[in-house]
């Protein structure tokens, strides 16, 4: 093979990345410069959100090992815990079970000035309980339809929602999943749902396909994020979700760091503290 045809194989396996979009890099110091500015918006929309006493619902769904994790992570680092909440809910208990179903989500919806973003949300219904078997065809069909009526009346009580669904390609998601099993340090995230999900994956096409066509409507549309490269996932969606929320640039009075007070005599204690060894 001559270095023309190795170069344009490369570029290929690059730039083309299926379903999931381009898995082209970007490099560190420009992510880092994109994130940082990104990250001072949030904290905008954030003062917004209190002023005002907004209330936002951002839903990620998406297979397993698509960057919905790591995207959420991004937005909230810099953030208040207490304005950005974010809502990852456990299986049902048995008490939760004989609720309706919506009923254990709407606990978790925001007050005014809230930001609450769910990591998974009632679409579970259509997807992996479908998928799994966890609930039957018929009360996934009446959830599909009633789930359009449900998110109007979300949208006309004033709330902003926001759904995205994280696209990866099939050969970026086997890679994710072998990456997890090598690392050390995330075996937590491969339980044996996830497992059966790699296995089931056109299972999760159609259903995702399904959904889609049953809840993607003009007051609740789904936003489809392109996740095989994670850098440009994260950048695409939080750059997307600031340009769908009228927030402005609230003017916040100028901090002035305060002198320390006067020691007025007192000495420090003589007490043994118990560091810990300096390892590093």
């Amino acid at each position: 093979m001559d270095k023309k045809t190795k170069k344009d194989k490369k570029q290929a396996q690059t730039v083309t990345g299926g379903p999931g979009g381009t898995t082209k890099k970007i490099k560190l110091k420009e992510y880092e410069q994109e994130m940082f500015k990104l990250h001072a918006e949030l904290v905008k929309l954030q003062f917004w959100a209190q002023e005002t006493g907004a209330r936002v619902i951002v839903i990620f769904e998406g297979r397993d090992a698509a960057g919905k994790g790591g995207v959420i992570k991004r937005i909230t680092e810099r953030v208040n815990p207490r304005i950005f909440r974010t809502v990852a809910l456990p299986a049902p208990t048995e008490r939760e079970k004989t609720q309706m179903y919506m009923q254990r989500y709407l606990a978790h919806y925001p007050a005014g000035g809230e930001i609450v973003i769910f990591d998974r949300s009632w679409y579970n219904r259509a997807g992996v309980e479908r998928v799994m078997g966890f609930t039957s065809e018929a009360k996934c069909k009446r959830f599909l339809e009633l789930v359009p009526t449900f998110e109007k009346y979300i949208v006309d009580a004033g709330i902003i929602l926001v759904k995205y669904w994280f696209e990866v390609g099939m050969e970026e998601q086997t890679r994710r999943f072998k990456q997890r099993i090598e690392d050390p340090r995330k075996p937590w995230k491969l339980s044996p749902m996830d497992l059966e999900a790699h296995r089931r994956w056109y299972d999760f096409s159609r259903a995702r396909d399904e959904m889609f066509a049953a809840t993607d409507s003009e007051h609740a549309p789904w936003h489809v994020v392109k996740s095989d490269n994670k850098r440009r996932a994260r950048l695409n969606c939080i750059s997307h979700l600031l340009s769908l929320i009228p927030y402005k640039d609230l003017p916040q009075k100028k901090v002035k760091l305060p002198p320390r007070q006067k020691s007025d005599g007192y000495q420090p204690s003589q007490h043994p503290y118990r560091y810990i060894p300096e390892k590093f």
